[in-house]
């Protein structure tokens, strides 16, 4: 991973800026947007070398306190879940971008619940060993396979508790397996804006192809770039401190190469223009 200490003076002196808002996704959990191309432009000078930190010494481990990967893929219930990457164009043409973010979010949320890939009342319960044992290795307190089957078990005491729950409709303490999968979906990033837009929707195929239209108009007009993927279903990552708390954060993505591939799509349209 490349990490880069960015000052947004030297983003200013290059004519960027970072502006941020918080998007209000629940009565509980709020988002960061950034706007003002400062990042786009940070990310392109971490890229180049610039302002990166310093490696890690080695045995230094991060902190990935809450970091969750325990729910199954989430399948299309309207048609697809399709990837969407949307950055404004070689026009430059900031009021013709906005439109164009404005029209895609409206045509998404024809459906009453804005495109959500996650049902309203949470995603199944189940036990994915692939993320199981992904989680098991980034939080172990020690690299060794120990502190690995260590972490594992405990892992998989919570997941067989939690699904015991889940089926019983019993509540353990505070908790309550029900009202957590609700407050799951709601507290979901299933669309954001960091100087452009990225939205991972299910929707069925008349609103993909209205979504598609406008996106090319966008592209013919010079307005925007973008890319887009469709698959069967949607992957869900998790920051949870604690599961008694209702400010656990949930980030959705496409399960067959989700935002990456809209990415590439994205870089291959912004090739094929020829710079100025």
């Amino acid at each position: 991973m490349r990490v880069a200490l960015v000052p947004v003076e030297d983003i200013r002196e290059n004519g960027f800026d970072v502006r941020v808002a918080r998007f209000q996704a629940s009565d509980d959990v709020s988002y960061a947007m950034f706007s003002g191309g400062g990042n786009s432009w940070a990310e392109a000078r971490m890229k180049e070398g610039l302002y990166i930190l310093p490696t890690a010494a080695a045995g230094e481990r991060p902190d990935l306190t809450g970091l969750s990967c325990r729910w199954n893929p989430i399948p299309a219930t309207r048609g697809k879940v399709v990837s969407i990457i949307a950055v404004p164009g070689p026009s430059r043409d900031m009021p013709a971008f906005r439109k164009l973010v404005t029209d895609l979010v409206d045509l998404a949320e024809q459906d009453g619940r804005h495109g959500h890939p996650v049902p309203e009342e949470g995603p199944k319960l189940g036990f994915v060993r692939e993320g199981l044992n992904l989680e098991a290795r980034a939080g172990a307190a020690h690299r060794d396979v120990w502190g690995q089957l260590r972490r594992s078990s405990r892992i998989l005491g919570e997941t067989l508790l939690i699904n015991l729950l889940g089926l019983t409709g019993l509540s353990l303490g505070r908790f309550n397996a029900e009202r957590y999968r609700r407050s799951v979906a709601s507290n979901t990033d299933f669309r954001k804006f960091d100087d452009g837009l990225k939205m991972t929707v299910d929707i069925d195929g008349a609103r993909l192809e209205k979504i598609r239209d406008r996106l090319e108009q966008g592209r013919l007009s010079g307005s925007c770039y973008f890319g887009l993927h469709e698959q069967d279903a949607a992957l869900m990552t998790c920051i949870v401190p604690s599961p008694l708390s209702r400010d656990h954060m949930h980030f959705v993505d496409g399960a067959d190469g989700g935002y990456a591939a809209a990415a590439t799509l994205l870089k291959q349209q912004m090739q094929a223009v020829p710079a100025r």
